[in-house]
């Protein structure tokens, strides 16, 4: 049934399945005939000029955006990146000698301790980019630079679209410093650009799959009280975000860790009833998503000999995985860069079905709101 005429029960779920038009609204400014948009990029230029690696402010969602940033930042472009959460970066030493290039994400523009940390950053005359869902919002005025989304208003509280395009606009940021650092030639950051244009098309075809799986898998776990997601790498990140999604949609306990980390800790708490989320997708092009593979396939191997619980999120026609898995989600393959925004997609509606069957109300949890405007 075409996005047009299918009717949704909720804001998330209606704005989980508008994501590959935000994400393709998103890049759409950004990218002409297969190359950056000048007039969108000059400002970054400016915006790094003279400073020393790149500092990203943000809290929840956007941090998790920011963390998937620092991994494609230094990897395309080889510039050091340190993620701060927002609400800690004002009480950061002025004596540092550090003079990053600042980025600040929020999905509304008007979040307090990022609009503060912003703010701390100018008075410290950082060179300062917004990344903001509104275009006009307060950061974007006040910030030198702004690399606006434009994933259209969300109006559950829960952050689904808004989160992807955040991803959207920090990949091409990663690509266009990667480019400016002479780390990427003309046909690399084309090939870029377009597997990124194939991206809504490859997400758009395999969302009433992951409906239906999920749908059916969340009847199995939404009466657990406890869960660790698992990822490695830029994988982390989208680790961190599922279990976000999961706590503040379904009121439910959940942690995102490091998949290396299970054993120096956490793994005392993984039993039959305490179920693991893994990310093991992969991109078989890149040797060190290869390596980060093979190491998670070694740790579920020991996580069934444990006797764990694991949901698992594999490429489409892996046939390892789901061998030693309870449950397996499928995403279609793409580069490793761009794996983050393609397999959280499946996180966000294992989130709301599980809100659903434990009877919350998903578009406005408790306690929760749109926009954090008071620290």
């Amino acid at each position: 049934m075409p996005e047009s005429e299918k009717t949704f029960a909720h804001a998330m779920l209606r704005e989980i399945y508008e994501q590959p038009q935000a994400i393709t609204n998103t890049f759409a400014p950004y990218i002409a005939g297969g190359k950056f948009n000048e007039e969108a990029f000059a400002p970054i230029r400016r915006w790094m000029k003279e400073h020393s690696g790149i500092l990203i402010a943000a809290s929840g969602s956007s941090r998790h955006a920011g963390l998937a940033a620092e991994i494609m930042i230094e990897d395309l472009s080889g510039i050091a990146v340190d993620v701060e959460y927002a609400s800690e970066y004002i009480y950061r030493s002025v004596n540092t000698l550090r003079n990053p290039a600042v980025a600040v994400v929020s999905q509304s523009g008007e979040t307090a301790d990022t609009l503060a940390a912003l703010r701390e950053a100018v008075s410290r005359k950082h060179g300062t980019l917004a990344i903001t869902n509104v275009h006009h919002s307060t950061m974007a005025k006040e910030a030198d630079a702004s690399l606006p989304t434009s994933a259209g208003v969300e109006k559950a509280v829960p952050a689904t679209k808004s989160f992807t395009a955040q991803l959207v606009v920090l990949y091409l940021l990663a690509v266009f410093v990667g480019q400016e650092q002479g780390r990427l030639t003309e046909a690399e950051v084309a090939k870029k650009l377009a597997d990124l244009e194939a991206l809504p098309d490859l997400i758009a075809a395999q969302l009433p799959q992951w409906e239906a799986a999920v749908k059916e898998i969340a009847t199995r776990y939404f009466d657990a009280s406890t869960f660790l997601f698992l990822g490695r790498g830029i994988h982390y990140a989208i680790a961190r975000e599922g279990a976000l999604k999961l706590k503040e949609s379904s009121y439910l306990h959940a942690e995102g860790y490091p998949t290396g980390e299970l054993k120096h800790g956490p793994n005392a708490l993984v039993s039959p009833s305490v179920p693991l989320i893994v990310l093991a997708t992969v991109d078989k092009n890149d040797p060190d998503s290869v390596l980060r593979y093979e190491k998670t396939l070694q740790l579920l191997r020991d996580m069934k000999k444990q006797g764990a619980t694991a949901l698992a999120i594999a490429n489409t026609g892996d046939t390892e995985v789901p061998a030693i898995v309870t449950d397996c989600l499928f995403v279609g393959p793409t580069t490793e860069h761009l794996l983050p925004i393609v397999e959280v997609i499946p996180f966000q509606l294992f989130a709301y079905f599980v809100a659903i069957a434990n009877g919350i109300d998903v578009d406005h949890p408790r306690n929760l709101t749109k926009a954090v405007v008071t620290e």
